[in-house]
């Protein structure tokens, strides 16, 4: 496929990148800072600007493309491009960042008649995340259907950018697919961060004790590309257990009495359910914090 990508460069996108370029696809890199990635070209985009997004949506994606002639289009872009969280900058620039990046991206896409988009959402949509103060779930496991009632700019942001795309896609009849990331890990990440869990494992309760490993992320992103037909939907993205060594039961006992559980769960099940992934789009997570530290 022919990809245009948004964000390949930050710690989510590079590891996408990567692994799409070695599924053999063409991809251009739309992002304010190059990955260098051999055999996929950095365009410097300012994603706020819908003539420059117009602009990377019609452009070459590599000079290999100047020995072709006529016109060139994208099979699907995938939008990673935003300000990753709040505390990066002032809340209303992340609002207006995020929200304006995820309009311009889906607005051309829909116009050019692109036929696949996958977005970035987050699992902050469903606002426990970065809520001052305490915010439980309204029931375990959270699904696709756990009401999205966000707090903050970043997450209200993200919402946004959904109803934006259930909307778009409503009058283009596109495939959009909206990814609800878990909190995205790389291998060192394990080795700096998870041991400490072992003693203290309340650090993870803002990301509902869940993660996504960045190449079952990338699995993601490529089973999306692969299945078609579905319309306008949104996915939690995560890996199958826990971030942290302590079971189900006692981490429920500890941070979320009280909560209602929606369905039984395993000793080792996360609480952000992909099971509609893995039902929709044969997702198959095959990497875990515990198996790499166990080297």
């Amino acid at each position: 496929m022919r990809i245009l990508f948004t964000g390949g460069s930050g710690k989510a996108g590079r590891h996408v990148v990567r692994h799409l370029a070695e599924e053999g696809h063409s991809i251009l890199n739309a992002d304010l800072a190059p990955l260098g990635h051999p055999g996929v070209h950095d365009l410097i985009t300012e994603l706020t600007d819908p003539g420059q997004v117009f602009g990377a949506m019609t452009s070459l994606a590599g000079f290999d493309e100047l020995d072709t002639s006529g016109p060139l289009k994208f099979d699907a872009v995938v939008h990673f491009g935003a300000l990753a969280r709040i505390l990066i900058k002032p809340d209303c620039e992340t609002y207006r960042v995020n929200t304006l990046s995820t309009y311009n991206v889906l607005e051309a896409a829909a116009t050019l008649g692109i036929p696949k988009v996958v977005f970035a959402s987050s699992e902050t949509a469903y606002g426990v995340c970065f809520a001052r103060g305490d915010r439980k779930p309204e029931y375990l496991p959270i699904d696709e259907e756990h009401p999205v009632i966000p707090e903050d700019a970043y997450a209200l942001s993200k919402v946004a950018g959904e109803v934006t795309a259930r909307g778009i896609q409503r009058r283009s009849g596109q495939d959009i697919y909206g990814l609800r990331i878990s909190n995205v890990c790389e291998i060192e990440d394990y080795h700096r961060d998870f041991p400490a869990y072992a003693d203290d494992p309340a650090p993870r309760l803002r990301n509902i004790f869940g993660y996504i490993d960045v190449r079952d992320l990338a699995q993601m992103v490529s089973r999306c590309l692969e299945v078609d037909g579905l319309g306008f939907q949104i996915f939690n993205v995560a890996n199958d257990d826990l971030a942290v060594p302590q079971d189900n039961e006692e981490i429920r006992a500890r941070f979320y009495d009280g909560v209602p559980v929606k369905s039984p769960m395993q000793p080792r099940q996360a609480f952000y359910s992909n099971a509609k992934a893995k039902r929709m789009l044969g997702f198959s997570p095959k990497h875990d914090w515990r198996s790499e530290l166990a080297g």
